[in-house]
């Protein structure tokens, strides 16, 4: 079946099985490695993509649900040799270790930041529940993620901002 949609900008027709999932089309077709095959069951978030703007497990979507949508992934956010803010922010706040949760964190952290611009760290950690990373407390990524907000909102807070008070929570993420 041909399937004709966006990929990190690119317009993309393609024959593919109608079983296919988008990761694995993603990584097989398009040759990106980004996001990640991490559980298949969607537990993990290694496979975050965005779908029109909107965080989703790329595990969990065919291909073909994917025509005529744009898709984006961690290859496609650094612009002109610049690493997205988001991005950014994970380098600086050190958000990574192994890096294998990190384009799906990412990619998640940039779909609430485009629906929440404004997050509190309860909200950063209720947003980032379906990602799972096996190497850190999530601390930094969650610095990243609010640093990454205070700079997109000119804040200039950063990891040291003022909202660790209340909404901290210790719980998941």
């Amino acid at each position: 079946m041909r399937v004709e949609l966006t990929v990190n900008g690119q317009q993309r027709s393609d024959e593919v099985e109608p079983r296919l999932l988008l990761v694995h089309y993603l990584r097989e077709v398009c040759d990106l490695r980004a996001a990640n095959v991490g559980c298949d069951t969607t537990s993990c978030g290694a496979c975050t993509v965005l779908l029109d703007g909107a965080s989703v497990k790329s595990c969990t979507v065919l291909t073909v649900q994917a025509a005529g949508q744009q898709v984006l992934t961690a290859e496609g956010l650094a612009t002109g040799g610049e690493l997205h803010p988001v991005q950014a922010a994970f380098r600086r706040e050190h958000g990574l270790q192994c890096g294998f949760c990190t384009p799906g964190m990412v990619l998640a952290a940039v779909g609430l930041l485009a629906e929440n611009p404004h997050p509190t760290e309860r909200q950063v950690r209720e947003g980032l529940e379906g990602n799972l990373c096996r190497c850190t407390g999530y601390h930094n990524i969650v610095r990243a993620v609010l640093a990454a907000a205070d700079a997109a909102n000119g804040t200039g807070t950063g990891s040291t901002g003022s909202r660790t008070g209340p909404d901290a929570s210790g719980a998941g993420v």
